[in-house]
């Protein structure tokens, strides 16, 4: 099989199922940001070098899989209930997220101030992820006042943005880097 296809050389793509739509459709870059998003936390993952914290970024990536699979397929078109299933955020994955923020925070110091990014390079990746991941969820509540999406995607993809934020302090502290506070 080969890679490329040719069919998206006049501008549109093929929705799951086989619709196509312009490649500059709210759709496409809402699945296209969480994508986007996927690919950075890979890197976040070979920079980390903590075995738990790899374990957790991998789990969210196969939700964020999960999630550009349901973004890419037209609310219009019926999957059979196999399908579904497999594609369904479910209050579990949000919960995994709590979870995790929270053994983050158990030793990190109160926050009194905001951050500014920074400190090396893995906080800084840290942060990368946590903008890229507030512009997916910009992207899906746009196309959500458009097209409704699942329930539990955009309250994930927010729940996502806190986690990595969390990460990226957890991380300071554990190199004992800086976080400098943002003081106007």
């Amino acid at each position: 099989m080969k890679i490329y296809t040719k069919t998206g050389d006049n501008g549109t793509t093929s929705l799951y199922g086989g619709e196509r739509i312009s490649k500059h459709d709210i759709r496409v870059e809402a699945y296209g940001t969480v994508d986007e998003l996927n690919s950075n936390l890979g890197m976040l993952r070979d920079l980390i070098n903590d075995k738990k914290i790899e374990s957790s970024i991998i789990e969210i990536q196969k939700v964020l899989f999960k999630i550009g699979g349901i973004l890419a397929t037209k609310p219009s078109k019926k999957l059979n209930s196999a399908k579904t299933k497999r594609l369904e955020i479910i209050d579990s994955d949000i919960k995994f997220l709590e979870s995790q923020i929270d053994l983050m925070s158990l030793n990190l110091s109160k926050m009194t101030h905001f951050i500014i990014p920074g400190g090396n390079e893995i906080i800084s990746y840290c942060h990368i992820c946590r903008s890229i991941s507030r512009r997916a969820e910009r992207r899906v509540t746009q196309l959500n006042d458009l097209h409704i999406v699942s329930e539990n995607i955009i309250p994930y993809m927010n729940r996502l943005s806190d986690y990595l934020f969390t990460l990226s302090r957890k991380v300071a502290d554990k190199m004992k880097a800086e976080e400098i506070k943002w003081i106007p």
